[in-house]
């Protein structure tokens, strides 16, 4: 894992990362969970049309354009006083959705 002291990826992935153990418990989390990821995708890495035979190419996340989504999104919720409830919540669920990123595009490997 990539300790850099200045990459907020870091410490979301030890807050929140637990949070997809919660999956195999809560079947409609994965649901939610899956459209947070898919709106943070859209907004890293905007969908393209017209790849080979109407198939749009896939995306890629880079783990610094998900780093400054993460600092921007951390940074508004220090703003509005967020206090991270019980259950899900849309910030617990779109921090939850960085984690399933981070994870799955191995973005904190060295």
């Amino acid at each position: 894992m990539n300790d850099s002291p200045g990459c907020p990826l870091v410490g979301v992935a030890a807050t929140y990362m637990p949070r997809l153990s919660e999956f195999a418990f809560e079947p409609g989390l994965v649901a939610a969970v899956d459209q947070h990821a898919a709106a943070v995708c859209d907004a890293l890495v905007p969908a393209r049309r017209g790849g080979p035979h109407g198939v749009p190419p896939a995306r890629t996340i880079r783990r610094e354009e998900l780093a400054d989504y993460v600092l921007g999104f951390t940074d508004r919720l220090t703003e509005v006083d967020w206090v991270e409830p019980v259950g899900h919540d849309f910030a617990t669920l779109r921090l939850t959705a960085v984690c399933w990123l981070i994870r799955e595009h191995d973005l904190l490997a060295a």
